[in-house]
């Protein structure tokens, strides 16, 4: 099976953390976010993947051709317009020829609910599609697709209703298993209201003329819309997530306290009389001043924290 990642968007509501890179190349621990989906299907058996990028995005192909240690086959296409997931799957069609599970690049769920969603594509009766699942409150169902159910299959889709006329609360999330059927209904699909290509079309067009689509559902996903999700994500991996703490600073200051959970990146300077941590990740390169301290945040590279400073529950870009 394989694994296609749409990882082409801006993130323009985590502005100005994404001015210098990609939301597809914010970091999780020393890892971008969209490696930490790749790991999640490499670890249930994906090891073909092909990546949806902005031709602008440099960083992520040069990542994935010098950095990164996942051991999959990476191949890249270049989406020039965002136009919407459609269109976005319709730039990578040419490579795909299996079975593929299609993922958003900023959608994380755990490795167990990835293979749930793998192994419900084996059972009879085969499904044509399947979706991810999770019930949201009414206040989100306009900020989502929502999915209208008869027993185990999906009778309708919607993208972004109201809450009145929301077929129920029952929200699609951007993780799927398709086969390579669903490109055929690409071409079909006509601009949304707001000038996009919806999948959710091409996903309805399949339930009206074949049937069988289903779901999965999970209890739980993180994802990255804005700073406070980065720091989420972060903390997450720092508590349950395979990222051990790390302690690589160039110097550390007299009279500093690390304070576990921590993850420290090489060629940092930390200063004295500092608390750093609980619960801080500090990319490379960072210049921490003296009697600083640090809870519950996330540097990014080359960040600058003047002496004195308190940083809590904030990204310093």
């Amino acid at each position: 099976m394989q694994g296609v990642i749409l990882a082409a968007g801006k993130g323009s509501r985590l502005h100005p953390i994404t001015l210098n890179r990609s939301k597809a190349m914010l970091p999780i621990l020393g890892k971008p976010i969209v490696e930490r989906v790749m790991e999640l299907l490499a670890a249930n058996g994906v090891h073909d993947f092909i990546l949806v990028v902005s031709p602008e995005d440099r960083d992520i192909t040069r990542y994935f051709v010098r950095e990164s240690t996942l051991e999959t086959e990476v191949r890249f296409v270049y989406q020039t317009e965002r136009l919407g997931m459609a269109k976005a799957l319709e730039c990578a069609a040419p490579l795909i020829s299996d079975d593929f599970v299609l993922s958003a690049c900023d959608n994380l769920v755990t490795a167990n609910d990835v293979g749930r969603l793998m192994a419900s594509w084996y059972t009879e009766p085969r499904p044509n599609a399947l979706l991810t699942l999770m019930p949201v409150s009414r206040e989100r169902v306009s900020s989502t697709g929502i999915v209208a159910l008869d027993g185990p299959w999906i009778t309708r889709i919607v993208e972004k209703p109201t809450p009145e006329a929301a077929p129920s609360n029952i929200s699609s999330l951007p993780l799927y298993v398709f086969s390579p059927r669903i490109l055929d209904y690409l071409p079909e699909i006509s601009p949304s209201p707001r000038g996009e290509y919806e999948l959710q079309d091409a996903i309805q067009m399949l339930i009206n003329r074949e049937g069988r689509v289903g779901g999965v559902t999970v209890e739980r996903r993180l994802t990255l819309t804005n700073a406070a999700d980065l720091l989420a994500l972060n903390r997450e991996y720092l508590m349950h997530g395979d990222g051990r703490s790390q302690l690589e600073p160039h110097t550390i200051g007299p009279g500093t306290q690390l304070i576990t959970p921590l993850y420290i990146e090489r060629g940092t300077l930390i200063g004295a009389g500092c608390v750093i941590g609980p619960n801080v990740y500090i990319e490379r390169d960072c210049r921490i001043g003296n009697r600083v301290t640090l809870r519950d945040a996330v540097l990014l590279r080359d960040a600058c924290v003047p002496h004195g400073a308190t940083i809590i529950n904030q990204v310093i870009a």
